[in-house]
């Protein structure tokens, strides 16, 4: 029986939480760790876990009956914790984004090496059987090369979200919308279409005049052979509509799942194929629905590799490749500059302090709250598709 302790019992802990449970005749719970203990002690009992209770990530390392740890932290704190738990020996699973800077995701993924641990990188929408789906559609070319990609990420957050003591700013949350919001269909399209080889972008604060963050970026990615990628990022977008769309020569697929293909009549207008949307319609319903979706998924994955049954899907290389493409974002707009990849540790960006330094600041944080007494979390109306 593997055992597993939980670091951080905020909002997004009950999602580890439940996919560990699903698993009970291959891990248990037997610790809890947050700041706030009775934050951790609350979760025990809610879910009726029975698990120690730590108030320092330090002193539940010491234990030597845990396998492995779910970090669950706000994003500065990721490397710190992951390393501290690869050098325990522990396995470990981190939420999104990854870490802070590249310096810092490349130190993490040193340590895994270094003590022979996993480490896996939060990306549950890669989990979803949509996602799935539409990823080995693409696989089989049969749109033809892809010439243009758009990535909707469209959020709606309240100005109160930003109040919370570690949201809105550069130094604790890492970035705006396009790092803790967008992350999950960058890594999605970076995941199915691959790294541009240079980027373009702007950001903005629209709404939010108490956060140091943005609201809304706008990147355009290039690829060599000329096919292009419009990322949209924002928490200001009423309805939360999200799609990832691959338009390629001969035809159109998405997720949401949408399929058009057409052809060209003598003078070069349009005309539908339908032998060929047949063709792809055929090829995707003939695809099987996976068995654990999102973070349940993820965690089934987590814990088949630490069984040595598979090669992780989201290690933590794929984890570094979603955060350089943001960072070349943040890079770009902040900068006013085209960015090309792959990014190097001569970029201004590379490091934590090298993010504080150049990134744009739109606003001051005006408000500092420790916690919501209600963390329910809402998402996208497409989320179960995007």
């Amino acid at each position: 029986m593997l055992k597993v302790a939980i670091i951080g019992t905020g909002a997004i802990a009950p999602s580890h939480i439940n996919g560990y449970k699903e698993f009970s005749d291959t891990c248990e719970i037997v610790a809890l760790c947050d700041i706030y203990p009775e934050k951790a002690e609350a979760a025990n009992e809610k879910y009726g876990l029975n698990a120690q209770v730590f108030d320092d990530h330090v002193k539940l390392l010491e234990q030597n009956d845990i396998d492995f740890v779910s970090v669950c932290t706000p994003p500065y704190t990721h490397a710190e914790i992951t390393i501290n738990s690869l050098n325990a020996g522990k396995h470990v699973i981190v939420e999104k984004p990854m870490a802070s800077s590249l310096e810092e995701c490349d130190t993490m993924n040193a340590a895994a090496k270094k003590n022979g641990k996993l480490l896996s990188v939060i990306a549950q929408n890669r989990f979803r059987t949509s996602m799935m789906k539409l990823k080995q559609i693409l696989d089989t070319k049969l749109m033809g090369p892809i010439v243009h990609t758009q990535v909707d990420s469209f959020w709606w957050r309240g100005y109160s979200y930003y109040d919370l003591w570690w949201r809105g700013t550069w130094e604790k949350e890492g970035g705006g919308c396009t790092l803790n919001h967008a992350v999950h269909h960058i890594d999605i399209f970076q995941w199915m279409k691959g790294m541009p080889s240079e980027i373009t972008a702007i950001t903005s604060n629209t709404s939010h005049d108490n956060a140091e963050v943005e609201d809304i970026s706008i990147a355009i990615g290039k690829y060599e052979d000329g096919s292009l990628a419009q990322i949209t990022s924002s928490v200001v977008h009423h309805g939360e509509e999200q799609q990832l769309i691959f338009q390629g020569k001969k035809a159109r697929v998405s997720a949401p799942w949408k399929l058009k293909a057409s052809s060209a009549q003598e003078n070069g207008f349009p005309v539908e194929d339908l032998s060929l949307e047949k063709e792809i319609q055929s090829a995707y319903d003939a695809l099987p629905e996976v068995e654990f979706e999102g973070h349940t998924g993820q965690i089934h994955d987590f814990l088949q590799a630490i069984e040595g049954n598979k090669e992780l899907l989201v290690d933590g290389m794929q984890g570094r490749k979603t955060l350089e493409l943001i960072t070349a974002i943040y890079q770009s707009a902040s900068l006013g500059e085209k960015v090309k990849l792959p990014l190097t540790e001569e970029s201004p960006f590379y490091t934590r302090e090298g993010l504080l330094n150049n990134a744009t600041y739109f606003y001051e944080k005006k408000n500092s709250i420790s916690n919501f007494s209600d963390n329910t979390i809402t998402t996208g109306s497409d989320e179960d598709n995007a």
